[in-house]
């Protein structure tokens, strides 16, 4: 048995033990004795200035589809962070210093094009010169929140550097409707790619508004370095202003949340662009990018007899400037879900949907059709990080699990394939350092079909200051991939993670 095979036969049995052991548990009425809820802790007070902080290990193990590279590596990714902050009646503040450590990357997971990084080891060993062990210590977060603007409670406005997702700005009173915003809606266009073992902040400012049942939200912004870098210090020549208008709709048995927003999106680096033009053409435009997206979201519950269901609609279009080329672009995202009154000591939850982002199917007619997706956290969408939402059309199934309190287990099954078989296969999460564009693209005119992938993941809260993790995912490449990995077109990817808070 390789040892690849042995790891992810350990992370199968990670993911069910939690599960197991909570089947133990089986009287609802004495479970809650038997297993409570830690109590929260005191936390740790430094005068009036409040302490914590966190510390997160990753050890991931990459099976990537079989190149002209290594694709067959472990690695351990982990961040500490540390923050300080004081709130009081009219204004708050917060510094946070992040440390993260990278241990033991792949020095051989890069092929030649068409191949490229094998896995996201090769991204961390490129992003950080070439480095197997790299490290670092930067400001996270460091700004002031005014509270009560103009006499009025419900306005605010925090300036400085902060953490910031598109779609956050309400959170619903309905336990269903929260956790599809948090799930399938927070940070699909910006956001602070908090699953890599850096992240990314956001200088500027912050302002919002409650009126009611609405709200109002304006962001505008840089965004730091990070993700795969391990220098989070510095800023891009990259920036953005958002604002949005979300809105509660309903209550009780039928609920809902509507959301209208606009962005503008800049990156005037002057780098070469990742798109599906001839590299004699993309060599010649330096020009910015400039891109509007404007669009929104629904989602909407509603209690019946046999169960809860709910719905999901979010789409944007995009317009403005691809350097040289007119950007035309969109995305579209439907999915429906159902918690069953039945098997109630197991809390399932069953969805599906389909996502349709646009592509490009003419390389040489100064249009760019391929979708953009800013600078997103691509790892909600994606578990198994080898496509994004450019380019793509994805259907799929979910199904959650809730064994216990604490414990949540998740399977998810994607049927992928490109949009437009004469444009990239791409990879991603935007912006992350000066010279590089932030998305790979992969070049293959094989067919449009690109992977059906699988994964089991639980989530295992043990108390309030430890959270366990396992993942793992198989992919079966279709046309595309075998076209560029003819050696072996199937890939696997898993990790088990510790996150320690205080």
């Amino acid at each position: 048995m390789s040892r690849i095979n042995r790891v992810i036969f350990g992370m199968l049995a990670a993911l069910l033990i939690p599960a197991c052991a909570a089947a133990e548990d089986t009287d609802p009425q004495t479970s809650e004795n038997r297993n409570p809820a830690p109590p929260a802790s005191e936390p740790i007070k430094w005068g009036n200035v409040t302490v914590s902080g966190s510390l997160r290990s990753r050890l991931e193990i990459w099976d990537w589809f079989e190149g002209n590279a290594n694709n067959d590596y472990s690695y351990s990714g982990n961040i500490f962070r540390l923050s300080f902050s004081e709130n009081m009646k009219s204004w708050d503040w917060q510094f946070e210093l992040a440390a993260p450590f990278l241990l033991a990357l792949p020095n051989d997971a890069i092929a030649p094009a068409p191949q490229l990084q094998l896995g996201l080891g090769g991204n961390y060993y490129a992003a950080n010169k070439n480095s197997q062990y790299a490290g670092m210590v930067f400001a996270k977060q460091g700004f002031v929140r005014f509270k009560g603007l103009f006499g009025d409670r419900d306005q605010s406005l925090r300036v400085g550097r902060f953490e910031w997702m598109d779609g956050s700005e309400a959170t619903p009173k309905d336990a269903t409707l929260a956790a599809l915003k948090r799930d399938r809606i927070n940070q699909r266009l910006i956001g602070p790619f908090g699953w890599s073992h850096v992240g990314r902040s956001f200088d500027g400012f912050h302002y919002t508004a409650n009126k009611g049942r609405i709200n109002y939200t304006l962001v505008g912004a840089l965004p730091t370095r990070g993700a795969y870098q391990v220098d989070g210090w510095g800023e891009l020549k990259v920036g953005f202003a958002y604002g949005s208008i979300t809105g509660q709709v309903g209550g009780g048995k039928s609920a809902g949340e509507w959301r209208a927003m606009a962005i503008y999106y800049q990156d005037w680096r002057h780098i070469l662009k990742t798109d599906n033009r001839p590299a004699t053409l993309r060599q010649r435009d330096f020009n910015n990018i400039r891109i509007g997206t404007y669009g929104g979201h629904y989602i909407h519950k509603f209690d019946t007899g046999a169960g809860t269901f709910n719905f999901l609609l979010w789409g944007v279009l995009q317009n403005g400037k691809w350097g040289r080329q007119d950007q035309a672009s969109g995305a579209l995202d439907f999915e429906t879900g159902w918690q069953p009154k039945a098997l109630p000591r197991l809390k399932p939850w069953i969805s599906a949907g389909f996502l349709h982002a646009s592509g490009d199917g003419n390389a040489l007619d100064n249009k760019h059709n391929t979708f953009f997706q800013l600078l997103p956290t691509p790892r909600p969408y994606a578990r198994f990080p080898f496509y994004d939402m450019v380019n793509n059309e994805d259907r799929f199934a979910m199904l959650t699990l809730r064994p216990h309190k604490a414990i949540t287990l998740r399977s998810e099954f994607h049927a992928l394939r490109l949009t437009k078989q004469n444009d990239l296969w791409y990879l991603g999460g935007g912006a992350f350092q000066p010279w590089t564009f932030g998305y790979i693209g992969r070049n293959t005119s094989s067919g449009r079909g690109l992977a059906n992938q699988w994964d089991i993941s639980s989530d295992w809260n043990l108390n309030a200051h430890i959270n366990l993790n396992a993942y793992f995912g198989y992919a079966d490449g279709k046309a595309a991939i075998q076209n560029i990995y003819p050696k072996g077109s199937s890939g696997k990817f898993g990790y088990l993670e510790a996150t320690y808070k205080f």
